[in-house]
């Protein structure tokens, strides 16, 4: 233990003050933060002046959240913490379905509809047929799969974010597997649109020259007994935005095609899910 602080010692001082009870992983934490925090601190030369208006944007950050929405939560998306967490929490083998982040917008018990069904409550937008099958590493259909799907409407905004404006369950539903492990329904191709940039968060991205746009996208979360969970998207084909997601959630293998086709829907967007079973950790 430091008795003393002094700059060259610093982050051993602060970590040396941990009592001996303390929870081992706790204090694995906490002591690379720190040791962290401080090497960064030392790196940048940190002016006073410059700590207080970090200070001053984590207080902000931290006033304008509510029930209703998440500064902090924002911060790290848009800093690629979340997708980080994601990515170290969800390594799968080649050939798996990729996961990403969650996003604020889901609602737990969509309804659940048949088969080729709508989820287009509204009517609005370019009508869409998502088709597919869901299949384990190897190819083999996976029967019982729960496919919970939800998407913005076409104006780039949410059901949730429009309560009296969207019908409830605008845009959302869930479909379940058969034995051939085929899932279809009909949405609407998906816009882009800004995550909000009225806060701190905002702010930031444009002090850094960044843009608050999310590429077009259809959310997925796939479940199914004895197999990992999927938390993805697809995302649309040629999006202006696809390489530069103000949340940084795009992966290559989660692109998709998107075919104009011809009668009453326009667009045909066919893809595949591949689960890993529960147990396999990579």
């Amino acid at each position: 233990m430091i008795p003393y602080f002094n700059e060259e010692g610093s982050a051993d001082a602060v970590n040396g003050r941990m009592g001996p009870d303390v929870d081992p992983r706790l204090a694995e934490i906490f002591t690379a933060l720190v040791r962290h925090l401080h090497a960064f601190a030392k790196e940048v030369h940190l002016t006073q002046e410059e700590w207080e208006a970090g200070i001053a944007f984590l207080s902000r950050t931290g006033q304008i959240c509510s029930e209703e929405r998440q500064e902090f939560i924002l911060l790290s998306d848009t800093l690629g913490l979340s997708m980080l967490v994601d990515a170290i929490n969800n390594r799968r083998p080649l050939g798996a379905t990729e996961n990403t982040v969650f996003g604020p917008f889901h609602v737990d018990g969509a309804p659940v509809r048949q088969m080729g069904d709508s989820i287009s409550l509204d009517g609005k937008g370019e009508s869409c047929l998502y088709e597919g099958r869901v299949i384990d590493l190897n190819g083999e259909p996976i029967d019982g799969a729960t496919v919970d799907v939800w998407s913005d409407n076409a104006e780039g905004f949410y059901d949730v974010q429009q309560p009296g404006i969207q019908p409830k369950w605008n845009n959302r539903g869930r479909f379940v597997t058969g034995s051939d492990g085929k899932y279809s329904f009909v949405g609407i191709k998906p816009v882009s649109y800004p995550i909000p940039d009225d806060g701190p968060v905002g702010k930031m991205l444009s002090h850094l020259g960044r843009h608050p746009y999310r590429p077009a996208h259809m959310h997925y979360m796939v479940t199914a007994p004895e197999f990992r969970k999927i938390v993805t998207h697809i995302f649309v084909d040629g999006d202006p935005y696809l390489e530069s997601d103000a949340v940084f959630g795009v992966k290559k293998t989660l692109i998709a095609s998107f075919e104009p086709i011809q009668g009453d829907i326009a667009w045909r967007s066919p893809f595949d899910f591949v689960m890993v079973p529960e147990e396999h950790r990579s």
